[in-house]
């Protein structure tokens, strides 16, 4: 009998062991353009996750990095399964939490960074001159961050009935495209609600000017961008996914101590060819900072999202937001 009772605690132990262990080795991470998204760059270019795994006992992990263009597009690829972090704006993942009852959260925060929307019409001052001439562009019309901050700027304005009152105005365009658009001066384009380092590229240009910054709008600093992932890869893979918050903290800390470097590593990422010397200057810029930590005022745009209708449950802090881990 006792042999029997040996046998089965063995089996018991050998097949938790095999549970705890039975995560992921393959990752598919998905990032977006701008330098919100530098600490994503990071993790590639120096193979941090791989690192903090072997550290974790997790073994060889093999990490796909996968770029879109807005947060539709993101969360449409963590829904089919294609992906299994996404990363992006706090406006298209609050969207996705709600939609999905919670059963997507996000894992971290990424940055924080203002939103800016730059405008290439003398005419524009604030949103109060804005006209059926101008044709603003953000990533996704009514559904990405920088259409949600332009709504809410709008509120502020004109009040929360009317706060819809310039979406016609919005064209859906990724941000290297609107750079493009705005600074060449044969588009429809005269404005582009901008994140960095489009937002300080285009300010390059004297025809160019702000109008609004998105911490103006909100009296102080925000979280911008987060990493989201599903309950169930969360529940499947714990391990893995403190790992991934462990290796964006080692990141964040890297770029506060290397902006030289991490500019290098942005524009070779990027493909981009401005000067180094500017990445450097907007990295070292006191407004704008990445942690894995969110701002508690992450709610202001979730609040906003539910008294417009946009959302049908509101949160009532930030931790119903987001996977223990990062508390």
């Amino acid at each position: 009998m006792k042999k029997v009772s040996l046998f089965i605690a063995l089996v018991v132990i050998l097949f938790a062991g095999t549970t705890l262990s039975a995560e992921k080795s393959e990752l598919r991470i998905s990032k977006q353009y701008g330098l919100a998204y530098l600490p994503l760059v990071i993790l590639e270019k120096k193979g941090l996750i791989a690192k903090h795994a072997k550290t974790a006992g997790l073994g060889d992990i093999k990490v796909e990095w996968i770029t879109f263009g807005g947060g539709a597009t993101a969360n449409d690829a963590l829904l089919s399964g294609s992906v299994d972090i996404i990363s992006g704006g706090n406006a298209p993942f609050i969207r996705l939490w709600d939609k999905t009852k919670g059963k997507i959260r996000a894992l971290a925060a990424l940055d924080q960074s203002p939103l800016v929307l730059n405008s290439a019409n003398p005419n524009v001052k604030t949103l109060r001159d804005l006209t059926d001439k101008d044709k603003i562009a953000l990533p996704a019309v009514k559904v990405s961050i920088q259409s949600l901050v332009f709504q809410i700027a709008v509120a502020k304005e004109f009040g929360v009935e009317n706060y819809d009152k310039f979406d016609y105005l919005t064209v859906t365009l990724k941000h290297p495209d609107a750079l493009i658009a705005l600074t060449s001066g044969k588009s429809e384009i005269t404005g582009h609600l901008a994140p960095e380092p489009f937002l300080t590229i285009e300010q390059q240009n004297s025809n160019i000017h702000q109008v609004f910054n998105s911490y103006d709008v909100f009296g102080g600093r925000h979280t911008t961008n987060v990493i989201s992932t599903t309950e169930e890869f969360y529940k499947n893979n714990p391990k893995l996914s403190q790992v991934i918050i462990d290796a964006l903290n080692e990141a964040d800390l890297w770029i506060a101590d290397n902006k030289n470097e991490a500019a290098k590593l942005y524009l070779q990422a990027s493909k981009s060819k401005e000067p180094l010397e500017i990445i450097e200057a907007i990295l070292n810029k006191p407004e704008i900072s990445y942690q894995t930590k969110p701002l508690p005022n992450i709610t202001v745009f979730s609040d906003f999202l539910f008294n417009t209708g946009a959302i049908k449950t509101k949160p009532q802090s930030w931790k119903e937001l987001f996977f223990d881990k990062v508390y």
